[in-house]
């Protein structure tokens, strides 16, 4: 018997299924790249997901730096998470929902309060 065979037909072929939990992670990493300068008090931004064969819905929590432009940052963690979990997992992103859950005051707007001298 000969050990080299031919190429598997893909209906033969398994499937390889990636753990939710990875799918996580990656939306969480992009989510963290996507936003401009946290302030290093805020916490590394969560993710959830719902996989679904080859489509994930994502969910991520995180807390940005104040004064930002907080429409323009969300879109950023939606656009980051949909192209890195595609190019990383191969899943389609129909839906990423952002959640700001706190706004921490920047040393700019703090300095400008008088609470920085």
């Amino acid at each position: 018997m000969s050990g080299a065979s031919g190429p598997v037909a893909a209906g033969e072929r398994g499937e390889t299924r990636i753990a939710d939990r990875v799918v996580a992670k990656i939306a969480a990493q992009a989510a963290k790249e996507a936003v401009d300068a946290a302030p290093k008090e805020a916490a590394s931004p969560r993710a959830t997901v719902t996989v679904h064969r080859d489509t994930a819905r994502v969910r991520v929590s995180l807390e940005l730096g104040y004064p930002t432009d907080i429409g323009h940052q969300c879109g950023a963690v939606r656009r980051r998470v949909a192209e890195r979990v595609k190019a990383l997992a191969g899943m389609e992103v129909p839906e990423v929902a952002v959640q700001v859950e706190r706004l921490h005051p920047t040393g700019a707007s703090l300095a400008a309060q008088g609470r920085i001298r």
